[in-house]
């Protein structure tokens, strides 16, 4: 016995040592942890905060983190420490994604001067427009404040309709990217507001075909507030929804034709494709193995899927966020954006640092 008290000491060192070479337990919260039955989310020490109503958050392929900081009207960007690198200014952001020339692409507004009255009083006015931006990062050495910007929507004299919002934005392995968009004219089976726009370089190239503009269904462009794509070369995307539909998070997937379908149904019985199953959901990420992640802060929750549409850990509450409107994973940690808090909250799964 008493060989085994003098041993003891060692052993405790042994173990700290050991946990020490994986992980630094020092960075780990010891409260607000998430037991999710057989796995603990470990909440990481220290929010990043300074944000106001942030809306999207993005982990870029340097890897830098992209934060839409969208009431103080700029882009914020980071690095996987939080360190600030620099701000640049897009007024109101709300969806980013980047391609693989280290473009940004923003969909935030525009503030247009126009001139409004008759021959007797003309006066200038101010209209703003929803807007994308592409934000040149590779030009400016990654010097976000300096990187060139560039207006693609509104350009043109149609492209000028206040009504039209645009939500949403994905890039894909080719650099092309889609664009969500929504207003209220929908009569139109041409050019409907309801819509996801391809873009290749700042061109359109057309409009994602087999969704409908005004359909509750499964298969619906109405009120896309989120777009995800995934890092293999397709053209498969996550989208979420803002408005009064059934399916809130749908993974589309093109067929022969490039028209796009829920790659499950509701007779699948697979979690993802439940009806009503999210309350107000604003962003969705993927991990290395194409795990979806899902921000719903109607729920204040963060919902977590295999690629097969199985529900895996999920948690949340109110006692853990207030609002969490996007998430975004990278090196096995879990960044939440929470729009409540006006932080960064990290987390990482316990299966991590075993």
């Amino acid at each position: 016995m008493k060989k085994l008290l003098l041993l003891l000491p060692f052993i405790v060192i042994l173990i700290a040592g050991c946990l020490q070479d994986k992980l630094d337990l020092t960075d780990f919260k010891t409260s607000n942890n998430v037991n999710t039955g057989d796995t603990l989310y470990i909440r990481l020490a220290g929010e990043w905060g300074g944000f106001k109503n942030p809306s999207a958050i993005l982990i870029g392929h340097e890897p830098f983190i992209y934060v839409c900081d969208t009431d103080h009207n700029r882009i914020v960007m980071l690095n996987t420490a939080g360190t600030v690198l620099g701000t640049i200014t897009i007024k109101h952001p709300i969806a980013i994604a980047q391609d693989y020339r280290d473009n940004l692409i923003v969909c935030g507004q525009y503030d247009a001067t126009v001139k409004v009255g008759d021959s007797t009083n003309v006066h200038d006015t101010t209209i703003t427009y929803s807007a994308v931006y592409k934000i040149d990062l590779y030009t400016a050495g990654h010097d976000i404040a300096s990187a060139p910007v560039t207006r693609i929507l509104p350009v043109k004299p149609a492209d000028f309709v206040a009504t039209r919002k645009y939500t949403a934005v994905a890039a894909f392995f080719d650099n092309s990217y889609y664009i969500a968009r929504f207003g209220p004219i929908n009569s139109s089976s041409y050019d409907p507001d309801n819509a996801i726009l391809k873009f290749s370089g700042d061109t359109t190239t057309g409009k994602v075909g087999g969704l409908d503009a005004v359909s509750t269904g499964i298969r619906t462009a109405y009120g896309i507030n989120s777009l995800t794509s995934f890092s293999k070369q397709n053209f498969e995307f996550i989208t979420t929804y803002s408005t009064n539909v059934s399916f809130k998070a749908i993974w589309y997937v093109p067929d022969i034709q490039g028209d796009y379908y829920s790659k499950f149904s509701p007779s699948d019985g697979v979690a993802l494709s439940t009806p009503d199953k999210f309350g107000a959901p604003t962003g969705a990420c993927l991990d290395a193995y194409n795990n979806i992640y899902i921000a719903d802060s109607g729920k204040d929750s963060v919902y977590k899927f295999s690629q097969y549409g199985i529900e895996l850990q999920s948690f949340g509450g109110p006692s853990v966020f207030t609002k969490p409107v996007a998430v975004a994973h990278f090196d096995k940690t879990l960044y939440v954006l929470d729009a409540g808090k006006n932080s960064i909250i990290r987390f990482i799964l316990s299966t991590d640092t075993k």
